[in-house]
């Protein structure tokens, strides 16, 4: 099959040609015809096989074969996304393949100056992308108007609900038109049933798309597991990377302050290191990525809020410096190499506090991660586990980088996390709110 079959303008098959693509994707080959026939789409396929196009394609034949009423440019296509980062790289897909078309576009998220984006958004835009937060201070100062809003997309839907923006995305839906005039497509690189209850609520009769096994990594993406003392991961780091000569390393922590400090260490130890968070500004994350890209920067130090939305042509090596504690963040994470078919290394570094988190990985993955131990690096069987204390308790509240955490006056946070907890289980209870 080629692109050309899939009933896409001439002017998008050009810019895909510019691309040097003739052969869309399976989930890309799938999903296309289904949204440009105008059902709501409910898909899911591995990281890095060609999402994002998936849906921007069809977005875009979609509004530039029918112009907006009056002749006026209001936002006729929102792309929510959980992170800046993802929020950049569906505006760059936007953007290539939609260069030979008269549509507009705008990209807002948190952590840079606001006055930019509203006069952006005075100039009139076609397609919008956004993350919640961000969107909902526009929707507030009402320097944005969603009522003519004819397709939304959610992306990376599953990341949204672990990061806690459900409360954001409810906000979000009572601005934009009702579903019966509205197109909705929900795009993942995992599915689990939290996803399939938003789908429930938000979807009118969705298709769903699915073009592997629910939650399985790219096959060319080779993992391993490296057994060593928590004590020695840097050490065993800095070895594999010079002793192998790997030019180009994405490296994983849980937290922030992790981040930081190994960071700090692989620069002592010689290596060009930069690190990647959600307390770094948005000027500090991209140039740290772009430095990354260029090759002025060996090792790019990160936390989950990286696995989202980064997309490195051909990176090589992943390394999961520590493991997550929400499994299918695994997939995401190594899910940045083995990217467009491509051959890529997923190396863990594990040590026995993280024996079930381990587990749990490959309890998803439905298979075993090869152990692999190093001579000299071997783990020493008398030291016992520990709990892990990384500041993210249970599934779901991972580090967003571009959301206000505001905090109740007179309130304790104990008394706050039962207020929350009180008023989840009302939503479940009275779960009309998707139709709005």
């Amino acid at each position: 099959m080629s692109f050309d079959t899939l009933g896409l303008s001439a002017e998008l098959l050009r810019a895909i040609s510019e691309q040097g693509y003739s052969k869309p994707t399976p989930i890309q080959s799938k999903a296309i015809p289904v949204i440009l026939q105008g059902k709501d789409v409910l898909a899911g396929a591995q990281t890095g096989t060609g999402k994002t196009a998936g849906f921007t394609l069809p977005l875009l034949h979609h509004l530039s074969s029918r112009k907006a009423k009056d002749g006026k440019r209001p936002v006729r296509a929102l792309v929510l996304t959980p992170t800046r980062e993802l929020a950049a790289q569906v505006g760059e897909s936007v953007e290539t393949y939609g260069r030979h078309l008269p549509l507009k576009s705008a990209i807002i998220f948190g952590g840079v100056k606001i006055n930019p984006q509203i006069q952006k958004l005075r100039q009139g835009v076609d397609i919008l992308i956004a993350t919640p937060g961000r969107l909902l201070d526009h929707a507030q100062q009402k320097t944005v108007d969603l009522s003519q809003v004819e397709i939304l997309v959610l992306d990376e839907a599953d990341r949204m609900l672990d990061m806690g923006f459900i409360h954001d995305i409810k906000k979000v839906l009572a601005l934009l038109p009702n579903n019966s005039v509205r197109q909705n497509l929900l795009f993942s690189a995992t599915f689990s049933n939290e996803i399939k209850q938003l789908a429930n609520r938000l979807l009118s009769s969705p298709e769903l798309i699915e073009v592997a096994r629910r939650n399985t990594t790219a096959e060319k993406i080779k993992q391993v597991v490296y057994p060593v003392d928590k004590s020695r991961k840097r050490e065993l780091l800095s070895h594999m990377i010079g002793s192998k000569n790997w030019r180009q390393v994405l490296v994983f922590t849980r937290t922030k302050h992790g981040a930081n400090r190994l960071a700090k260490q692989l620069e002592m130890d010689g290596l060009s290191t930069a690190a990647i968070h959600g307390n770094k500004s948005q000027g500090a994350r991209s140039k740290a990525l772009a430095g990354f890209k260029a090759g002025r920067i060996r090792v790019l130090v990160a936390t989950d809020i990286a696995a989202r939305g980064l997309d490195i042509d051909q990176l090589p090596h992943v390394v999961n410096f520590e493991l997550p504690n929400v499994p299918e963040d695994y997939v995401h994470r190594i899910g940045r190499t083995g990217r467009a078919g491509h051959e890529g290394e997923a190396m863990s570094l594990v040590c026995v506090d993280e024996h079930k988190l381990l587990r749990d990985i490959e309890r998803l993955l439905k298979r075993p991660i090869p152990r692999l131990t190093l001579e000299g690096y071997e783990p020493d069987p008398s030291i016992k586990a520990e709990p892990i204390q990384n500041g993210r308790n249970g599934k779901g509240r991972s580090q967003p980088g571009n959301r206000r955490q505001t905090r109740h006056k007179g309130q304790a946070p104990s008394q706050k996390r039962r207020s929350s907890k009180a008023k989840q289980k009302q939503e479940k209870a009275h779960p009309a709110w998707g139709n709005r």
